[in-house]
């Protein structure tokens, strides 16, 4: 028993213990909610999330390019068409990290320092960062699409699913102009 409880002891104290884990889109590989409840600094709007495992500002390289903004107000109110009717395409990027806590030097430092000694750890906290592109859309009237009495939510959500499908898949944005704008 008391080997038991030693190998226990041990390896919780030698492995990293999660602080903070990022969201993980399980069923579907976007998500759907208010972005304040996903991310506390982004407003309380329904939103079209998804993670982006490209480099940073890809994802305004691909709008810039795909609705030829010229560099002017990419990201706010880019003007878009569903079924028709013309709404408007705002984005945000998030990052949000994984935390690990590693007790084995928190641990050892601490004895090393009641002895006099200087620390050998200096880093206790381990971060990975995870990328996550926050999409909202309004129509004319500046209702959100994507909640669920908007007649346009369906839409609105193949429409978006389609431009993630598209810029995941897309390497060269210079590409997206000899496709037909939509």
């Amino acid at each position: 028993m008391k080997r038991l409880l030693l190998i226990i002891l041990a390896t919780y104290l030698t492995s990293c213990v999660p602080t903070r884990i990022a969201p993980r889109f399980k069923s579907e590989d976007y998500r759907i909610m208010q972005a304040k409840k996903f991310k506390r600094k982004l407003p309380r709007e329904t939103s079209f999330i998804f993670k982006d495992p490209k480099k940073a500002d890809e994802f305004y390289h691909y709008i810039n390019t795909k609705y030829r903004l010229n560099h002017n107000n990419v990201g706010y109110n880019v003007p878009i068409t569903i079924e028709g009717k013309t709404c408007y395409l705002t984005y945000n990027e998030a990052s949000i990290d994984d935390k690990k806590m590693n007790l084995l030097g928190l641990v050892v430092d601490a004895k090393l320092e009641d002895e006099g000694f200087t620390p050998l750890f200096d880093n206790y906290i381990e971060r990975k960062g995870h990328w996550y592109i926050i999409l909202t859309v309004y129509d004319e009237n500046v209702k959100n699409c994507l909640l669920k009495d908007h007649p346009l939510q369906e839409s609105t959500i193949e429409y978006l699913r389609n431009l993630k499908k598209v810029y995941l898949n897309t390497h060269n944005y210079q590409e997206l102009l000899f496709i037909k704008k939509s």
